[in-house]
């Protein structure tokens, strides 16, 4: 199974973060290559890229998780420390999968190339 997939978990409260906008893009381009949001497990409901389409380049994928913590309920900050958070990433085979989970919470976030 090749081709780009991610999730989101909201650290902080213990659950996939749900309703999360995630765009991705290809370095150093301002159009998204795909644009969507997290269902109720914290995943995207089809993959970034599907398996054949995946290139041996530079990407970006851009969690919106300063609008996700302004929803969520108990959310008392307008102003979030967290906005947009950004992972840039590079493929070097992309006969492989790859898959890039956000481990989140308000004031901080990790990441690890995923299975």
């Amino acid at each position: 199974m090749a081709g780009l997939s991610t999730h989101i978990l909201d650290t902080s409260a213990g659950c996939p973060a749900a309703g999360v906008l995630i765009e991705l893009f290809s370095t150093g381009d301002t159009t998204p290559l795909a644009s969507c949001n997290t269902n109720a497990d914290g995943r995207t409901d089809q993959p970034l890229i599907p398996a054949g389409q995946l290139k041996a380049q530079s990407y970006e994928l851009h969690f919106h998780a300063g609008d996700y913590f302004r929803k969520r309920e108990g959310a008392t900050s307008t102003v979030p420390f967290l906005d947009v958070v950004i992972i840039r990433f590079g493929v070097d085979n992309p006969d492989q999968h790859y898959h890039v989970p956000l481990l989140l919470s308000p004031f901080g976030y990790s990441t690890y190339r995923g299975s």
